[in-house]
């Protein structure tokens, strides 16, 4: 970790050098911490650095498939790996779906560590909450990305036992790495969004600055993968609440390459915080084509399927990129916050509101004058639509994967993935260990890290 960490204050130094910014007179870690309000923004607009998430696990969730021709065509030895859920991921390359987040956890731990330097005035005191607030929300972000890839899934009876991810929450890159569990990394999670949420402007003009909204977005999304239904609808309803706009799907082209406005600065209506999936080979090669049951699940009245996919024999290529540019969208947006206010509603036993949620959602997605809004006898049944509309409406976001490790607990949702490949047949199992991705090897090597069983 220590080793890490050195590295990307380097890398960060160089980049900056470039961007004329703060970062440019600032080459170490001595003279890294910035000094004033103006500076500390600046390091957190960095989107570079705070707006990227791992990416590996789109080519490992089941969503996608590809010839033997295009695995092999692949650049890294991690995207073969993980396409067939191998014991060994990394080969030779690095793990940068680890190093990002721990360079936005330093960083945001220098901002929160330089804050109580500011004399706060009646004048800087909404850019010092927001300063904070948004510090305190990409650390959080950070490790709720981390904990998905490299802790196991979240269970109550084991989660306080369970090896979870390093929580730095300091800067200083002397203090030895310890896995904390993983109870204590969902808490931290909890707690720095907790923290954030009143010192979050409730609007901005940037979408890759977080607002309160992306923080209940973020509270919701938690709460949801720890299986608290009570807490992520709330958190979910308290996000649309503040922003709840949806695009209507008949407005955009589904004939073009790209059907989604730009995102950055502020383009796209539904998106609440803007990130982008950290860049793979995979995600833009022309041989990875989605599930062709996933593909075929979509209605021929339901404008989703030309507007996310560009047709390629019996199924198609992703275009439906909520970024509106090559970098995959992986943020938050009100779409998502429909769907687990939906879900949370049908596990709670409320019908009725599961499927106002969703059918507003889907009225937004279908041809003008064809949707006919679905109904469901009973809870159980709301339930089972909203996850198969989830799994169809947040495709090519990396929450498949997420998705996966949680339902696979429930026999009625658990899933068997396999894969075809060069004569040999690959499978992935409900509650395999291998939904935990192995720890870089340099971390146990060099950090001393247990890893994780495979």
């Amino acid at each position: 970790m220590k080793k890490t960490m050195i590295f990307w204050i380097f890398c960060l130094a160089v980049l900056a050098a470039c961007r004329k910014d703060l970062l440019d007179t600032k080459p170490n870690k001595a003279l890294l911490v910035p000094t004033t309000l103006s500076d500390m923004q600046a390091l957190l607009d960095n989107i570079a650095v705070f707006n990227l998430t791992p990416g590996i696990t789109g080519i490992a969730d089941g969503d996608f498939y590809t010839s033997a021709a295009g695995w092999t065509a692949w650049n890294t030895d991690g995207e073969r790996n993980s396409y067939t859920w191998a014991a060994d991921i990394y080969g030779a390359s690095k793990s940068t779906d680890w190093n990002i987040p721990f360079q936005q956890v330093f960083y945001a731990n220098v901002v929160l560590e330089a804050l109580p330097v500011i004399t706060v005035t009646a004048t800087n005191q909404n850019d010092f909450n927001t300063i904070k607030g948004t510090a305190l929300f990409s650390r959080a972000f950070a490790n709720y990305h981390l904990l998905q890839l490299f802790a196991p899934p979240y269970h109550a009876a084991s989660a306080g036992t369970d090896p979870g991810i390093p929580l730095r929450l300091a800067s200083d890159i002397s203090q030895k790495s310890v896995r904390a569990s993983v109870a204590d990394g969902y808490a931290q999670v909890l707690s720095d969004l907790r923290a954030a949420c009143p010192l979050l402007p409730p609007s901005n003009n940037e979408k890759s600055r977080p607002v309160v909204a992306a923080a209940y977005a973020l509270l919701a999304r938690t709460y949801l993968v720890m299986g608290d239904y009570a807490r992520a609808g709330l958190y979910a309803d308290s996000c649309l609440q503040s922003k709840n706009t949806l695009i209507d799907y008949n407005t955009l082209s589904t004939s073009a390459a790209k059907p989604f406005p730009r995102a950055i600065p502020y383009g796209n209506d539904e998106i609440i915080y803007y990130s982008s999936l950290n860049s793979y080979s995979f995600a833009s090669s022309a041989s990875t084509l989605a599930d062709t049951s996933l593909y075929r699940s979509y209605a021929a009245n339901d404008l989703r399927k030309p507007v996310f996919f560009k047709t390629s024999g019996i199924s198609g290529t992703f275009k439906g990129n909520y970024a509106g540019i090559v970098a995959v969208f992986s943020g938050l947006a009100t779409d998502e916050m429909y769907l687990v206010r939906a879900e949370c509603a049908a596990r709670q036993g409320q019908t009725a509101a599961a499927m106002a949620d969703l059918n507003t959602l889907l009225a937004k997605r279908w041809k003008t004058g064809t949707f006919v809004p679905f109904t469901a006898f009973d809870a159980d049944a709301a339930l089972g639509m909203i996850l198969t509309e989830r799994r169809k409406e947040l495709i090519g976001r990396n929450l498949r994967w997420t998705d996966l490790r949680r339902l696979n607990t429930e026999p009625r949702f658990a899933v068997t993935l396999t894969r075809p490949l060069n004569g040999n047949t690959y499978t992935l199992t409900p509650g395999s260990k291998r939904y935990t991705y192995p720890l870089p090897p340099d971390e146990i090597s060099l950090g001393g890290l247990s890893q994780n069983e495979r």
